[in-house]
């Protein structure tokens, strides 16, 4: 194994801006593994989701609009934890040792929660800012910390925030998946600096 650091250039336009977001030079295998990986987690989410969508079959009981952000939560949330997961990712959010980046990244996953927690658990806002507050202060626990032991101040930040969810903050069993999968994209995925080695 070999440490690199080297970011290969992008193309212009929107694949370059697409390669950007998700970390240039990903390998064939990674996203062979992003799309497989992703794709059977999807598909099980679907299976757990839709009989508590749709009890007595197909129609309008759940919601279009609950639906869309279910749909849209499985999709980045599964394809983040996968995406941030990658030498790529790993050596493009971490090229620069500042937080500005990562921080702002972050940030905007809000929306998340508020969509969440207003459109699906019918405007829940406790959920929504108990899970802004477990994620900001795990954001600056770990970003303060000494880069050696980040990894292990992000597991902790995230064990912490599964267990109050699970406690304080609880969602219907199906939805479980959603706070776990958020803090987990963000607090051990992004946050966590990684040697990307080829």
């Amino acid at each position: 194994m070999r440490a690199d650091w080297t970011i290969p250039a992008t193309a212009p336009g929107w694949r370059g801006a697409l390669s950007r977001a998700m970390g240039p030079g990903r390998t064939r295998v990674e996203l062979l593994a992003e799309l497989l990986g992703g794709g059977i987690a999807v598909g099980l989410l679907a299976i757990l989701l839709v009989p508590w969508l749709w009890p007595t079959g197909p129609g309008p009981a759940a919601g279009w609009v609950r639906v869309t952000v279910l749909v849209v939560l499985a999709v980045d949330l599964v394809g983040g934890v996968l995406t941030n997961s990658t030498t790529a990712a790993k050596r493009w959010y971490h090229r620069d040792p500042r937080p500005g980046a990562r921080v702002r990244f972050v940030t905007l996953h809000l929306v998340h929660l508020v969509l969440f927690g207003l459109l699906v658990l019918d405007r829940d806002w406790v959920w929504a800012l108990g899970n802004a507050a477990l994620l900001f202060l795990g954001t600056a626990l770990v970003e303060v910390s000494p880069v050696p032991a980040r990894r292990v101040v992000a597991m902790a930040a995230f064990l912490v925030a599964v267990l109050v969810n699970l406690v304080w903050l609880p969602v219907p069993v199906v939805l479980v998946w959603v706070p776990v999968f958020f803090q987990l994209k963000l607090l051990v995925c992004h946050l966590v600096p990684e040697v990307p080695v080829g």
